[in-house]
């Protein structure tokens, strides 16, 4: 049986989880927490940087989530269609996923940073600067989504848009103007592989260290 290690308040690790629920793929879900410490360290040995997402499927150990997600695709396909067969619409899916990752997740995280480094009491400059450039991300998102149909279907990338716009409008929320982006947020975080995530992370939200807002 497949292995997966992570946790459930991760964004990267729903990312692998969305990819998992959406074909109804039988895995085995392996915490990391205080009271699996082996699991911890199984991690810390796969990965250059000790970090999860972790898949292991028999002797085969897969790190970074969107390469897990294409291991799936490749190894244990589902109705989910995770990524396209023909090889140059699998690019532009690829582009879009590491467009979330980079884009939208490693400048929201800039802030979650920054206020662990400053115990709670982060710069005003530094997140005004991430604001203004989640705000430059959301534009562009807006203007494409213009051509990307709203459907139920789960590809990388709703797999990579779910957890980083989850998680970024926390940190500055989508500004009214890019209503596009806003129904689609609103759309994943209501597919039920997303809502899964959404809801088995409830428990964890006081942890967030910016503050979670009271909705969602």
């Amino acid at each position: 049986m497949l292995a997966l290690y992570g946790h459930l308040f991760s964004s990267y690790t729903w990312k692998a989880l969305i990819a998992l629920y959406a074909n109804g793929t039988h895995f085995e879900f392996r915490a990391l927490d205080q009271d699996h410490l082996d699991n911890g360290a199984f991690v810390a040995a796969a990965s250059p940087q000790g970090l999860f997402p972790v898949l292991v499927d028999g002797t085969e150990t897969v790190i970074e989530a969107s390469s897990i997600v294409e291991y799936l695709h490749l190894n244990h396909r589902g109705p989910a269609p995770l990524l396209p067969d023909d090889p140059v619409e699998a690019i532009r899916t690829r582009m879009i996923d590491r467009l979330f990752d980079n884009y939208i997740m490693g400048i929201m995280q800039q802030s979650v940073f920054e206020a662990i480094r400053t115990s709670g009491n982060p710069d005003p400059e530094v997140l005004a600067a991430v604001a203004a450039k989640l705000d430059r991300s959301y534009a562009w998102l807006d203007a494409w989504l213009a051509e990307y149909l709203m459907t139920d279907r789960i590809t990388l990338i709703e797999c990579a848009a779910a957890p980083s716009l989850f998680y970024a409008d926390w940190v500055h929320q989508i500004p009214e103007q890019f209503a596009r982006l806003r129904a689609w947020r609103a759309h994943l975080l209501a597919l039920p592989p997303v809502k899964r995530c959404v809801d088995d992370a409830r428990q964890f939200r006081h942890y967030f260290p910016l503050g979670a807002p009271d909705r969602d």
